[in-house]
């Protein structure tokens, strides 16, 4: 795993020496690397303004590694300029320089530089300390944990409606705007936002979620915003809200559809300016939370309806994004299938059984209204079920297949076998890399007949064959 973000600053206002191309040149191979930055010389503008506004940019980046490059003149500058950055992060800096004086170079180090490197640039110098470094910090230890404990790694599938909406979520979590997403039942919105959450500069500090469809409406102001001792007469003690106790971190607002108006209003007004008042308070109060919220309903008939606030709609939809029903992935069934076994077999000190062929097609034809939340119930069921080696049809208990309204059973029968038929050339091809004939021997099928298959179902085998590493 590449550190997610690389921090690339320059402080002169001329690149005489072409640093930072020489940089990206060695660093790119080896780190996701992003010039966020290239603010002009703090010679030019207050020494304030400057720290100011790198700790914005320290705030909104997963940056691992800093580095400043400057030139011999700026010596003096630069040192006051590490020690206050030194008050706002703890990220590790390497000073890229022209010839400096060994005084110089110890006055930096004691101001707050973790390295040194002079010119001119060569990988063999700069990557073995930008690696020390990185891996060092406390930063990537952080971002190697997340990514193995929470967020990403949950998100299992390899189908394309799924990729896409997974490479909108490392550059999402980058920002701070209000998240919207948009998804059936058992799709895993929360998932999705515990991702963005955990990949982001916040997933040191606490993640909220809340269900709107699950709190009374008149007590839904109360457990937001909390209220003060003696604002009504059961309240004896001062609650917290969740928008307090969520405060740095992120509030997950699920089935925002289920907001009575009066709270919408109240929502609204913390979304816009980030303050709040309590029940029963006489001020207002601030709180710094990003707030993603979902919905299961299209929002935009919840408007015309008038159960969700237009302006309300406006400020969460700045980024959305809509998760495919597991039946628009159905080529992710193995790989959930065998996610779901794995875990339900530790969890109950079994060996973990193979599925049959039978029971994989059984799973590839139906039509999962409870999305991916109902393949997991039923794999539970059917790992608890199993004494032998291997599942089968049989032990599996499926709820009755949908069929979609006014369809024919001889309809909907052709319906489920085309899904699983194109869902199972796409993973031949996947497994063979885009190499038809050896997709089409695994399939027992000539070349010929298999390539009808798939134009038939309108397959892009070039896909197949670019996502080889």
């Amino acid at each position: 795993m590449k550190p997610e973000t690389t921090l690339l600053l320059e402080c002169d206002t001329v690149d005489e020496n072409g640093i930072r191309a020489a940089l990206e040149g060695i660093l790119e191979p080896h780190f996701s690397l992003k010039v966020l930055a290239q603010p002009a010389t703090p010679d030019h503008r207050p020494l304030p303004k400057f720290v100011d506004d790198l700790a914005r940019l320290l705030k909104r980046s997963n940056a691992t590694l800093v580095f400043l490059t400057l030139l011999a003149k700026s010596v003096s500058q630069t040192k006051t300029l590490l020690e206050s950055i030194r008050k706002i992060s703890k990220l590790p800096i390497v000073i890229v320089a022209d010839a400096m004086q060994p005084n110089d170079i110890i006055a930096l180090l004691r101001a707050g530089a973790d390295d040194f490197i002079t010119l001119p640039l060569q990988a063999g110098d700069v990557l073995p300390r930008a690696w020390k470094l990185v891996q060092g910090s406390g930063e990537w230890r952080r971002a190697r944990t997340i990514r193995t404990e929470s967020g990403l790694r949950r998100l299992i599938g390899e189908s394309a409606a799924l990729v896409d909406q997974i490479e909108k979520i490392p550059q999402t979590a980058r920002c701070e705007a209000n998240v919207l997403i948009m998804g059936e039942t058992g799709t895993g919105k929360e998932l999705y936002a515990r991702a963005i959450h955990y990949c982001s500069a916040r997933a040191g500090r606490p993640f909220m979620p809340v269900n709107c469809g699950a709190i009374p409406g008149d007590l839904v102001e109360n457990e937001l915003f909390g209220h003060e001792r003696g604002a009504f007469t059961s309240a004896v003690t001062l609650q917290t809200g969740l928008v307090e106790e969520a405060n740095g971190g992120t509030l997950f607002l699920d089935e925002i559809d289920c907001l009575p108006t009066f709270a919408q209003v109240k929502l609204l007004r913390f979304l816009q300016e980030k303050e709040y008042r309590p029940l029963g308070s006489a001020r207002m109060r601030q709180a710094d939370v990003r707030v993603i919220a979902a919905s299961n309903v299209n929002l935009e008939e919840a408007v015309e309806k008038g159960t969700v606030r237009q302006d309300l709609f406006y400020r969460l939809n700045i980024i959305s994004l809509v998760l495919p029903p597991l039946r628009e992935r159905l080529e992710d069934i193995p790989l959930l299938t065998r996610h779901f076994l794995e875990k339900y077999s530790s969890e109950m000190n079994k060996k973990t059984p193979d599925l049959t062929p039978d029971a994989l097609q059984i799973l590839m034809a139906h039509g999962w209204p409870g999305n991916v939340r109902e393949l997991e119930h039923a794999i539970e069921r059917a790992a608890v079920l199993c004494d032998g080696p291997s599942i089968r049809g049989s032990d599996l208990i499926l709820a009755s297949p949908s069929v979609t309204r006014g369809q024919s059973l001889q309809e909907a029968k052709a319906t489920q076998i085309a899904r699983f038929e194109k869902s199972y050339i796409q993973g031949l091809l996947r497994s063979c890399r885009g190499n038809i004939s050896k997709a089409a021997r695994l399939a027992q099928k000539n070349r010929r007949a298999f390539w009808q298959l798939i134009q038939k179902h309108r397959i892009d085998v070039e896909s197949f064959r670019s996502s080889v590493p």
